[in-house]
């Protein structure tokens, strides 16, 4: 009997005691954004708020940095509010929102990112022509670099052009002056070696950067020209073709040229039979009485 009311307890215990050990598990502590990790745009500003909920309304909370400055923060009772403004590249780190309750202590830590991706693409060759081996894409003033973060793709169309092959990231550092010392910016070239296409009029192509950090995905766009071929890179049969063409079309307003001054000529020479019936008169003799001939004194 003994044995079994000490199992009836430890039973009812075991029910209590997830109730009790989950709510001592909540953490209280409210950010916004909640993301572990925030992405701020170089230049630009960026709020974290931190509240607690306190039932005796006695919560204390407040932002901190590990590593890095820390930014103005704005604290008051059960809320903090961490502003970044005009966010240079020395403002990434680590952030610690602390807040305390009755005797009990939160935390939560987030990791501020800062990205540079301007809408700032040039392509080499300038337009393309039938024959170009490679071409490349290059993403100015960047960061970060990492292949994860940054990434280029060859498009025909809206789709990857089918047989280029990637040969590789290359990174550089900007030749400007940053305008802090710490905001060093990159530039990223990517090349292509093209596959042989069937035809000789090249498609339309793009070049596409991608920069996807946590929450966000931005997408920059180049189009790639394709130069019209000049009169030595026209294919041979097509020089036959257009010449045959140019002299079919000029042979036929030439026959009907010929033709009709044929008609012309034979038509002066051989006048209509009503003409001919007409009596010859010497042309003389159409300048009788006239003062065109003079009188004779005789």
């Amino acid at each position: 009997m003994d044995r079994g009311l000490a199992l009836l307890l430890a039973g009812l215990l075991g029910l209590l005691q997830p109730g009790c050990g989950q709510s001592l598990q909540v953490k209280p502590l409210q950010v916004e954004p909640p993301e572990p990790v925030v992405a701020v745009a170089l230049g630009a500003s960026r709020q974290l708020t931190c509240r607690l909920d306190c039932a005796d309304r006695g919560a204390t909370v407040q932002w901190r940095g590990l590593d890095t400055s820390l930014g103005a923060v704005q604290s008051d009772a059960g809320r903090s509010v961490l502003t970044v403004r005009n966010a240079s590249l020395s403002a990434a780190g680590t952030r610690v929102c602390v807040g305390s309750c009755g005797g009990r202590t939160f935390q939560h830590t987030v990791r501020l990112l800062v990205y540079a991706f301007p809408d700032q693409l040039t392509i080499s060759p300038a337009a393309l022509v039938p024959g170009d081996p490679e071409v490349a894409c290059t993403a100015h003033k960047v960061t970060p670099v990492d292949p994860n973060a940054l990434s280029f793709s060859l498009l025909l169309g809206d789709q990857e052009l089918e047989g280029a092959q990637a040969l590789g990231p290359e990174v550089e550092e900007e030749e400007e002056e940053p305008q802090e010392e710490e905001d060093v910016l990159f530039r990223v070239t990517e090349r292509w070696r093209l596959p042989t296409l069937a035809t000789p009029v090249l498609p339309a192509l793009y070049c596409q950067a991608t920069m996807r950090l946590p929450g966000l995905e931005l997408s920059h766009r180049q189009a790639i020209p394709a130069s019209k071929p000049t009169g030595d890179q026209l294919p041979a049969a097509l020089w036959t073709s257009s010449a045959v063409l140019g002299l079919l079309l000029l042979a036929l307003p030439t026959y009907h040229l010929w033709k009709r001054c044929r008609h012309l000529a034979e038509d002066g020479a051989h006048p209509p039979a009503s003409l001919r019936l007409l009596p010859q008169v010497p042309t003389w003799a159409g300048l009788r009485g006239t003062d065109q001939v003079g009188s004779s004194p005789f």
